[in-house]
């Protein structure tokens, strides 16, 4: 099958020929259809995350094996079954759950694959959807979008349930307790549509783009803010008049983190998200002081995937923009380039063809 990958120390993507999987006990092979592009895809691609100080975490350093198949964001086609699934067959269109874990630890056992330290996600240390076909090892990942979008529902994979999962550690609030939400990119657009979709009422968006402000004001935002270098918590305070009873920062670099954190509240909470590292320093005591919460979120459970489609089902979140194009190697590289450039309207979604 043809299969578009990175290779080490090189950010062309190729076209390769690699064998397709013959699926085995619970594995699916699916037929690829949709294969988002998200942020992820470009630091695999560059080989790694920006530390700070710290350095760069290497990604072949931490066992991911180049060359790899990038794409996590997958709708497919069940095209054949292993002898032990009975919960789908060929012909069934299914979401694809990317974050695969060990399926032994404790927090495997939980539920929480995302958590997984020794994590398989497809995509990443595993062949992903940017191929015409892939093997997922179990039926149990699969999620059933009967009703929605292809092309949307991709996206729900992981900038979805990404922007499900920050929201949820945030909430409940006061539906006029403001929140702040940094980056208006795709995440950013989910988050604000899934906060309206529970109520929410002031949220203000923070993005450096216009274009990505409007979409935010589309989607539910109730104010924004252009940001620049001379942004202050003083200009986003200002916005959402006073400080912010949490933040939730999907570029999450140094210059948002320090931000994010300066615009809290006392007791507020700020969820960051952004992989596109950095590094902040915290103040200790104002850290007990003001008693600020600080977590990290990396994407999301299977269960709060299959609680995201049926939230999507009702027509209660907003689709947001995608632009789709042919699933090549050449669109790969274009998408990859204009992600890492910045200025991404919504989501890029590659359709393969039929």
């Amino acid at each position: 099958m043809r299969a578009y990958a990175v290779f080490p120390d090189d950010t062309t993507i190729h076209e390769v020929e690699v064998p397709v999987p013959a699926p085995e006990g619970s594995s699916v092979l699916l037929r690829v259809l949709r294969a988002g592009v998200c942020h992820t895809d470009t630091h695999l691609r560059e080989g790694g995350y920006d530390l700070g100080s710290k350095g760069m975490m290497n990604m072949k350093d931490r066992g991911v094996e180049y060359p790899m198949v990038l794409g996590h964001e997958v709708v497919g086609i069940v095209e054949q079954v292993g002898e032990a699934v009975d919960t789908v067959r060929p012909g069934d269109v299914r979401l694809i759950y990317p974050w695969i874990g060990c399926g032994e630890c404790r927090q495997c056992r939980s539920g929480h694959d995302n958590s997984c330290a020794t994590g398989r996600n497809l995509g990443v240390a595993r062949h992903g959807g940017y191929a015409e076909y892939v093997l997922v090892p179990d039926a149990k990942y699969l999620v059933d979008i009967d009703g929605l979008d292809p092309s949307w529902a991709a996206t729900l994979a992981c900038s979805g349930l990404t922007a499900h999962s920050a929201v949820d550690r945030i909430l409940p609030l006061e539906p006029d307790e403001p929140v702040v939400v940094f980056g208006a990119g795709g995440l950013g657009l989910t988050a604000i549509a899934i906060l309206r979709a529970r109520g929410h009422r002031a949220i203000c968006a923070v993005d450096r783009a216009d274009q990505n402000l409007s979409l935010a004001r589309d989607m539910g935002a109730s104010a924004t803010v252009l940001s620049g270098s001379d942004t202050t918590a003083r200009d986003v305070r200002r916005a959402v008049g006073g400080p912010a009873g949490a933040v939730i920062d999907f570029v999450n670099n140094g210059a948002t983190a320090t931000l994010a954190f300066e615009v809290l509240a006392k007791a507020g909470i700020m969820v960051q998200v952004g992989l596109f590292g950095g590094e902040f320093t915290v103040p200790t005591a104002l850290l007990a002081l003001r008693m600020i919460r600080l977590e990290g979120s990396f994407v999301g459970t299977l269960d709060q995937l299959r609680d995201l489609v049926r939230i999507a089902q009702t027509g209660q979140i907003p689709t947001i923009p995608i632009a789709e194009r042919a699933l090549s190697a050449a669109e790969v590289t274009r998408a990859l380039d204009e992600l890492t450039a910045g200025g991404v309207a919504g989501r890029i979604v590659l359709t393969a063809p039929h």
